[in-house]
């Protein structure tokens, strides 16, 4: 599948490659891109079901790797450095694991290659129990959304994904495939036997988020053998958007 790809800035060395995390989009490194294009070339892609790319009922890791490998083919961006948040971070290190040659520099941002609890799918639920009438406001849906989101501040990222000026409302991403596809969401990106990405990694956690663990560092070292780890201070999950300071001294260190 061929993904919608946001561009900015140029550069003589690999490009950047931008995965958003799940119930993202592309937009969301807006921050992030604009600073680091200064320098090079950076692509934010918005994955199968999100943003502006199409919609399919598959989307295991191993699809949505191949369709990063597609574009980045189809946009003549291979090898590239790729960064991934979350979801995101999961589809990275399986097109690393397994299309090494795609990748010159990896960073993996507040997620382990480990199977993760059903944690967001009240978040879909709810999403796709909301009414939709027409003439529906954003005050409106954010209510509606409350009782299953408690933070203001995730139902803001979710309510990116409503489409308010059509009509009636609907929701720009294929969320039906997606809450279908938690289950696949939530576990472990493929790990071929024996598979490792030798290159250049870096693991990067919130200093307040539980999603990387000290038990996750032999399997990181296993898989990634070049791993170095760092911490963001102070950034829970959403450390690009909630730190972009320490995000972006970190990642830029790293790519050189």
């Amino acid at each position: 599948m061929r993904l919608k790809a946001t561009e900015a800035g140029q550069g003589a060395g690999p490009p950047l490659v931008l995965l958003h995390g799940l119930f993202g989009q592309a937009q969301n490194f807006a921050t992030v891109q604009k600073a680091l294009a200064a320098t090079r070339r950076v692509i934010a892609l918005d994955l199968r079901n999100h943003g502006q790319s199409p919609h399919d009922p598959a989307m295991d890791y191993a699809a949505m790797a191949g369709d990063v490998a597609e574009t980045l083919a189809a946009l003549g961006a291979a090898p590239a450095m790729v960064l991934g948040h979350s979801m995101g971070g999961k589809v990275a290190m399986a097109l690393a694991l397994s299309r090494p040659g795609l990748v010159e520099r990896l960073v993996v941002a507040d997620i382990a290659p480990v199977d993760y609890p059903p944690a967001f799918r009240p978040y879909a639920e709810a999403m796709l129990a909301m009414p939709l009438p027409p003439g529906l406001t954003r005050r409106e849906a954010d209510a509606a959304l409350a009782g299953a989101v408690p933070s203001a501040a995730v139902r803001g990222f979710l309510l990116q994904n409503l489409q308010l000026d059509s009509d009636p409302p609907a929701w720009r991403m294929g969320l039906r495939e997606i809450a279908a596809a938690l289950p696949a969401i939530e576990a472990a990106p493929p790990l071929p036997g024996g598979a490792q990405y030798e290159g250049p990694t870096l693991v990067l956690a919130g200093e307040q988020s539980d999603y990387i663990r000290a038990e996750h560092r032999p399997l990181f070292r296993r898989l990634f053998p070049a791993a170095r780890f760092a911490t963001v201070k102070g950034a829970g999950h959403w450390l690009h958007a909630e730190k972009p300071e320490g995000f972006l001294a970190a990642v830029a260190a790293f790519l050189g």
